[in-house]
């Protein structure tokens, strides 16, 4: 018997599958039954790591500490090392996440809510402020009311399939809009799986190791703050979001 007549069935069922979950994926993913579901699942996952990853010497407690005293503030981190910060936020302070607009943030949304965490929906990372879309500006309008209302408020620093760990402009000008400070953040996990392919290298952080929370020193935007300042600050940021992620690193791989 030829070898394509032994391939031929198992062609076929493989076409009948990519037929039928073409046909069930969409309405899956339209389910809020189903997006519930996974957010649980997710949200399960995500406390299970964070009980089963203590955090070593060295890593931020907010509590106490000149961070709190300096609250309401932005928690600027990178992309692809974000994932697990709801269930590690360190302050007692209601916090305010900006989640992408995507179809496929919404889960992502359904899951920091299920951790006690406000979504606002846009995009704020953007290199230049003045390119920025209509529900950028209004994602920004409602983050600058979070923190005069005294919450925290979180964002992305980098954009999204830009040059990754290289900070926009977003954070920075939500610092100028509010006056509040930018506390440049990062988690680590000593046990980890980085997506080496992904153009943010995202760590999927795993169960059965040691944490470390690092945050960089407190960054503050001017009013009065011109484009040359704006980037000078941005780029502060860069440096200290760097900092920080090396450093959290370095604690959990510490032995």
């Amino acid at each position: 018997m030829s070898r394509t007549a032994v391939s031929a069935p198992g062609k076929r069922r493989d076409r009948r599958l990519k037929s039928f979950w073409k046909r069930v994926r969409r309405p899956l993913a339209e389910s809020r039954f189903v997006k519930g579901a996974i957010a649980s699942l997710f949200t399960q996952a995500m406390r299970f790591i964070r009980l089963t990853n203590p955090a070593v010497a060295g890593s931020i407690v907010f509590a106490g500490s000149r961070y709190e005293d300096l609250e309401p503030g932005i928690i600027a981190l990178w992309h692809g090392q974000h994932i697990l910060l709801p269930a590690f936020y360190p302050s007692r302070t209601p916090l305010v996440a900006m989640v992408s607009r995507s179809a496929d943030a919404e889960i992502n949304a359904l899951v920091i809510e299920k951790f006690g965490i406000e979504s606002v929906r846009g995009s704020g990372g953007r290199s230049d402020t003045r390119q920025m879309d209509k529900g950028g500006a209004k994602a920004l309008i409602a983050l600058k009311k979070s923190l005069m209302s005294g919450k925290n408020v979180c964002m992305i620093a980098d954009i999204p399939h830009g040059t990754p760990r290289e900070s926009g402009m977003g954070v920075v000008l939500l610092a100028k809009l509010s006056g509040r400070p930018i506390f440049p953040g990062a988690l680590a996990t000593s046990r980890r799986k980085v997506i080496e392919k992904s153009w943010d290298k995202t760590t999927i952080n795993l169960p059965f190791g040691r944490s470390a929370i690092a945050v960089g020193e407190p960054i503050f935007v001017p009013a009065d703050a011109d484009e040359t300042e704006m980037e000078n600050k941005r780029r502060e940021l860069t440096a200290e979001l760097n900092s920080a992620t090396a450093k959290a690193y370095r604690l959990v791989d510490e032995r």
